[in-house]
């Protein structure tokens, strides 16, 4: 089986860098990516899809990256749910980021979004090469109902 998946787009805001008890940087963030389609108005829209990324990439994307800044991500799907503080349960889908491109020069960033994307000789990268879970310590349980299929 395979769970890949690779995103260009834009940050819908800045990046919110937390500590777990352990210590270990977790950022998580949102990006804008256009859909290869307009829809009956002409109009191209967007989906806006949750990013996490672990340890040190974390902090680099917490330093590096703002609102606005055109990156690559490269990870997996992850759902997971929990219950809120009225008891019910929340259902999360988003990228866990094993690879984060920032694919602009941080004092060239244009708040505007286009197709037009200029290529950077000044792509930073860093890469986890280990489970981003360890330490984490929670666990999903799903009963057969959980499952649609």
């Amino acid at each position: 089986m395979m769970n890949k998946v690779m995103l260009i787009g834009r940050l819908t805001r800045d990046p919110d860098l937390r500590y777990t008890p352990s210590n270990i940087a977790t950022v998580t963030f949102s990006i804008a990516v256009n859909r290869p389609f307009t829809n009956q108005n002409g109009v191209r829209e967007a989906d806006f899809i949750n990013i996490i990324a672990w340890r040190k990439q974390a902090e680099n994307v917490k330093k590096y990256i703002t609102k606005g800044s055109l990156v690559a991500v490269e990870g997996r799907i992850q759902t997971r749910n929990y219950d809120d503080k009225d008891g019910k349960k929340v259902y999360v889908t988003e990228v866990v980021a094993d690879n984060v491109q920032f694919l602009e020069p941080k004092g060239q960033r244009s708040m505007e979004s286009n197709n037009n994307y200029e290529p950077s000789d000044n792509v930073q990268t860093t890469d986890v090469g280990e489970d981003p879970y360890i330490d984490f310590g929670q666990t999903v349980e799903l009963s057969d109902d959980d499952i649609a299929f």
